[in-house]
């Protein structure tokens, strides 16, 4: 069995950072956890929040097995329901391929090149808005 879970904030904020290069800090943030009997299987940290919007951060177990309807859901009603943010804004190293497959495949669209960003790699910004996401009507089977 899996389920979501927003419990024990510094345990999943730490989980998430041990697997998301160059993160040495969240700042303020929360995340969504999704979990099993025995582990922690994905984090959305959510951070850098402003009026419009805030930064997402997805971090997984190896393979897509933690890509659930139920986390999907979750990590987009809170920030755009919940929230009521109109965007979303994600930042990947170019060299990640992986994620940039993964922001691509969620939604998120291109909108920047920040060079030079990280010690060494630069970094591509994402952003998804409101409208662009398919993943709020999961809850109703849709």
């Amino acid at each position: 069995m899996r389920w979501v879970t927003t419990d024990h904030q510094d345990i999943l904020g730490q989980w998430a950072k041990d697997r998301i290069p160059y993160c040495d800090h969240w700042g303020n943030y929360t995340a969504i956890g999704l979990i099993d009997e025995v582990q922690i299987l994905a984090v959305v940290i959510y951070n850098d929040f402003h009026e419009a919007g805030c930064a997402i951060h997805i971090a997984g177990s190896p393979g897509r097995r933690w890509l659930t309807k139920d986390l999907l859901f979750a990590a987009f009603d809170y920030p755009f329901n919940q929230l009521k943010f109109r965007r979303l804004t994600g930042y990947v190293a170019s060299k990640n391929l992986e994620a940039q497959r993964l922001d691509e495949h969620l939604g998120f669209k291109r909108e920047g090149y920040l060079r030079h960003m990280l010690p060494d790699d630069d970094v591509i910004l994402y952003g998804m808005l409101r409208e662009e996401c398919r993943f709020l009507e999961l809850k109703h089977g849709r």
